[in-house]
């Protein structure tokens, strides 16, 4: 990665009377403008995002989402629908003067980088997509069901807290938790949640440090709005490629990514006959893994001389 840098300006955006959206802008702001998408729904922005990108040459932009990292109100989920946080992409588009971008997302923020898209292709210079995730139901019963057949014993803990058998009872039964559930309830789940998904992420065990009791809960929380409520909104993602099959796209994707398997990465490069897709042998989801780090620099990289 580049060297750890810092915002030369970061602030708070008011997308509606409830939303403030945390916003920083890195590196030069006469570069090439690129969006960063961060995953989840709710886990938020990190410094070492930064760090994907040559600061000599990119206008970096970095926020986090309606109820993640930052932004305020933090884990709400009133409001926090796909239409709304298209427009407050566009928002921060608009706040910095940018007519096109380069979109770059990771796992949830795959899913975001692609709506957008599809919502404003000629707002777009290109993707950088990791560990893609199209919100099909296939895809969410294999998270919170099938890849027990891998980690049995990180998928029981979690059944457990969740008192579920299977993912329909386990999203029902994290509907009960949201709704009727104490705060200390909520927050209890949403760390047993945010561990098991930690687990899953790295193809090698890595110690947990990202999620505590507390910033675990918009990940759980948003996710379940997202997986439960809102799934039909990303019904014509996979279709709607065709509206940015134009435009070039590198896909990175480990192997062995039990969060966001490979089929998906698969098929979004089958409908996108310009795309590049990169399967990373030696890796699982996380875009911290070495190995999945050096494929997103050699991406922008990449990017910076066709962009230049």
């Amino acid at each position: 990665m580049f060297p750890a840098l810092e915002p030369y300006q970061h602030f708070y955006l008011q997308a509606d009377e409830l939303h403030q959206l945390y916003v920083e802008a890195c590196g030069n702001p006469n570069g090439i403008p690129v969006i960063f998408f961060h995953g989840g729904p709710g886990a938020g922005c990190q410094p070492k995002h930064r760090r994907f990108f040559d600061p000599a040459v990119y206008h970096i932009i970095l926020f986090d989402q309606r109820g993640a990292g930052r932004s305020k109100p933090f884990a709400e989920t009133r409001g926090n629908t796909l239409v709304n946080l298209i427009a407050d992409i566009e928002l921060v588009r608009q706040h910095f003067n940018i007519e096109r971008w380069l979109v770059f997302g990771g796992s949830w923020g795959s899913t975001l980088a692609l709506a957008y898209g599809e919502a404003h292709p000629t707002a777009c210079l290109g993707f950088i997509l990791r560990g893609i995730f199209l919100m099909r139901e296939q895809e969410i019963q294999w998270f919170l069901e099938g890849v027990r057949y891998f980690y049995p014993e990180h998928w029981q803990k979690l059944a457990m807290v969740c008192k579920a058998t299977h993912y329909q009872d386990m999203l029902r039964n994290m509907e009960k938790i949201y709704h009727n559930g104490t705060l200390a309830e909520q927050k209890d789940f949403a760390y047993a949640y945010a561990t098991f998904e930690s687990n899953l992420s790295t193809l090698l065990p890595e110690p947990l440090t990202l999620y505590n009791h507390d910033n675990s809960l918009a990940l759980a929380r948003l996710e379940f709005e997202y997986f439960y409520y809102q799934r039909d909104a990303f019904k014509n993602l996979l279709r709607d490629i065709q509206r940015i099959q134009h435009l070039p796209c590198i896909i990175i994707q480990g192997r062995y990514d039990m969060v966001c398997p490979p089929i998906s990465a698969y098929e979004v490069h089958q409908v996108w006959p310009g795309s590049e897709l990169v399967m990373i042998p030696n890796a699982g989801h996380s875009a911290s893994e070495p190995p999945i780090v050096n494929a997103l620099v050699a991406a922008t990289e990449k990017f910076k001389y066709q962009l230049l």
